[in-house]
């Protein structure tokens, strides 16, 4: 799948080492693979388009604060945080399902209509399942262990967000890692 091109590089952004291990393993190959690996690469799928939503959204708020303020800042939350965390889901959500479009719809040959009801499908538990696992750990960092200064009006300014952002995408991996694997076994997203 062409699309995967976009997903290496971009999980190479918060798993390192790892990813690039797992690439070079199993990214590239035809055989048959085991399992886990054919999961974990629909995790990673998903995980890109997540990556690139709350990236984008962390800088778009960074850059314009008044962007939060479309998603409840001062008028349903007194911080960013919440509004941007708003603003996080939907970016991802708009490119997990671009990034599920352009894998389904070759795969099965469907009609743009069918192929983003597909897209739909496959990847909205996912999704959620890695935006929830990605928030808490961010709200752990953000509101408990670091509230002074990344709960603060410019987190993702500090080297510390991002640092902790890594973690929180793998966070992300290991909670949407069981729900691909269902949709997987299930036919509703594609085996990778």
């Amino acid at each position: 799948m062409r699309v995967m091109n976009v997903v290496w590089p971009v999980c190479a952004l918060f798993g390192s080492v790892w990813i690039v291990w797992f690439f070079v393993r199993y990214g590239r190959t035809t055989e048959k693979q085991p399992r886990w690996a054919s999961v974990a690469k629909g995790t990673l799928h998903c995980g890109s388009g997540c990556t690139l939503g709350d990236v984008l959204a962390e800088y778009l708020v960074l850059g314009a604060p008044g962007v939060a303020v479309a998603f409840g800042w001062h008028w349903l939350f007194d911080g960013k945080l919440f509004a941007t965390w708003i603003l996080d889901t939907l970016l991802a959500f708009g490119f997990g399902i671009a990034f599920q479009y352009f894998a389904i719809v070759p795969m099965r040959h469907l009609s743009p209509w069918d192929g983003f009801k597909a897209a739909l499908r496959a990847d909205i538990a996912s999704l959620l399942a890695w935006q929830g696992g990605m928030f808490g750990a961010m709200a752990i960092v953000q509101l408990w262990l670091y509230p002074r200064v990344l709960g603060g009006p410019s987190s993702a300014g500090h080297v510390e967000f991002w640092f902790a952002m890594q973690w929180a995408m793998v966070a992300g991996f290991f909670t949407s890692y069981p729900v691909n694997a269902v949709l997987m076994r299930r036919g509703i997203k594609e085996s990778m």
